[in-house]
């Protein structure tokens, strides 16, 4: 697993490039509709490298990332964690050069969709929408469109074409810019201060089995033409949206073919939107369905160990379905989903690091789900910037004794006099909680009631450790 440090140190150089001309209406764009998807820190990293380029100019002087992280009060890691969210949103472009043991970057900055595009986008705009929901994303809805010309009805044109105002240059001045042509293109190593429209987020057709999806339909019901490439990137898109896979997608793109064995590309984006609400309860997807990042996964061989396992499991479950595989399969309730996904986005916990997160907390908690305990835990876990489900793992045992005061005491100290025998631990653990091999903290044999909630535990965890 690289570590940031592998890729960035301090001393590193930049350079930061735009391709084409930032506009101040991108503020705006940037601040309402990007900012709530990628957090403070993201945005605030875009428009400290923006801050960068000079006025109406595409490039900037050379810096080191020390002079950023001074600029943004960030320390490298975050500023390495926020560059890599603004490349996978489409914001920045990273391009990387080694000479004589000397790493040079150059940070392109990417506009940002315009409003029409990101509301139009099918993607980026659903997240939008389950992120601040529905009266907050029609306010910027209609913060961000205006009304219409009104009717001509009455009016008469008179605009004047071009060749009734101008007049043809003379044939002289014709024949001076047909010799001097190369004046006409920009100069050597320079290029025409422009724009370029933003290219909207788009995942490749690798991701999606279309192998499996074509031979589902066969040419009987839709012919291959009708998987034309703009149909395959919103079928990519919405099967990653939605987590449909080839053999649901079937059903789905059968529904948009039209009369001339077409696909439309808006029936296919609603009838998704419909499965997949009728699926989840007429709720739309929402960030607990992601799965913990490649980068940070520890387990890439096979498994040995049952604490292997589980790190594996941890690792390519979603904390939706650890919550639905803790409960025996049964849809957890919002509440727990809204707990969850909020301290995924604010404390910026990645998925692997929830999944540890829930299976700990609802063990100490009776099977709850508490707010207060679950948001003090992602507090503690965030500020000690855990990434990895075995770094979860270790910091639960070794901050054991502190998590017991604030599940049972609010995390006060406390009063009474504190005896000098050995404590029994009664209390409900995960089965990764103690390695083989390790000291127990304490006389776990004790009664017949703490091995009976131990029994339960394992039964309860069998579930999903297979």
């Amino acid at each position: 697993m690289a570590q940031h440090w592998q890729e960035l140190v301090p001393v590193d150089r930049y350079i930061v490039a735009s391709n084409g001309l930032l506009h101040e209406y991108d503020r705006k764009i940037l601040s309402f509709l990007y900012q709530p998807l990628i957090g403070s820190e993201c945005f605030s990293v875009y428009m400290t490298l923006w801050s960068e380029l000079e006025e109406n100019r595409l490039w900037s002087e050379a810096s080191s990332h020390h002079f950023l992280m001074n600029l943004c009060g960030l320390n490298l890691k975050r500023i390495y964690e926020a560059r890599l969210k603004l490349e996978g949103i489409g914001l920045l472009k990273t391009r990387v050069k080694n000479e004589d043991d000397i790493r040079s970057f150059i940070y392109e900055l990417q506009p940002p969709l315009s409003p029409q595009q990101f509301f139009m986008d099918g993607m980026l705009n659903v997240y939008l929408y389950r992120k601040i929901g529905k009266n907050h994303y029609l306010r910027l809805k209609h913060f961000f469109c205006d009304g219409t010309m009104p009717e001509h009805e009455g009016y008469e044109e008179i605009t004047k074409p071009f060749q009734d105002v101008f007049v043809s240059a003379p044939s002289n001045s014709l024949q001076y810019l047909q010799d001097h042509s190369e004046e006409l293109d920009a100069e050597d190593g320079k290029q025409f201060i422009g724009r370029q429209a933003a290219a909207p987020i788009q995942l490749p057709h690798h991701t999606f089995n279309f192998d499996l999806l074509v031979s589902g339909l066969g040419d009987s019901l839709v012919p291959k033409r009708s998987l034309t490439p703009k149909v395959k990137d919103a079928i990519c898109n919405l099967a990653f949206l939605y987590n449909i896979d080839a053999l649901q997608m079937k059903n789905i793109v059968l529904s948009a073919v039209n009369e001339k064995d077409e696909i439309e590309i808006e029936e296919l984006r609603k009838a998704a939107r419909d499965w997949y609400q009728f699926e989840n309860y007429d709720k739309l997807p929402a960030l607990v369905q992601r799965v913990h990042p490649m980068a940070d996964r520890v387990q890439h061989e096979e498994p040995k160990t049952q604490e292997e396992k589980l790190i594996k499991y941890l690792e390519t479950a979603s904390p939706l379905q650890v919550l639905k595989d803790l409960s025996g399969g049964a849809e957890p309730s919002t509440a727990d989903l809204q707990v969850i996904e909020g301290v995924m986005l604010n404390q910026q916990l990645l998925p692997g690091v929830v999944n540890v997160l829930i299976q700990f907390a609802m063990l100490k908690t009776d099977m709850k789900l508490t707010k207060g305990y679950v948001e003090r835990l992602a507090g503690h876990w965030a500020r000690k910037q855990v990434r990895t489900v075995k770094e979860a793992m270790e910091l639960s045992r070794q901050e054991h004794a502190k998590y017991i005061e604030w599940s049972s005491g609010n995390g006060k100290p406390s009063t009474k006099k504190q005896s000098k025998q050995k404590p029994i631990r009664t209390e409900m653990l995960p089965e990764w909680f103690d390695k083989e091999g390790n000291p127990s903290n304490g006389d776990t044999g004790g009664t017949e009631e703490l091995e009976a909630r131990k029994k339960e535990v394992e039964e309860m965890l069998k579930a999903f450790r297979d």
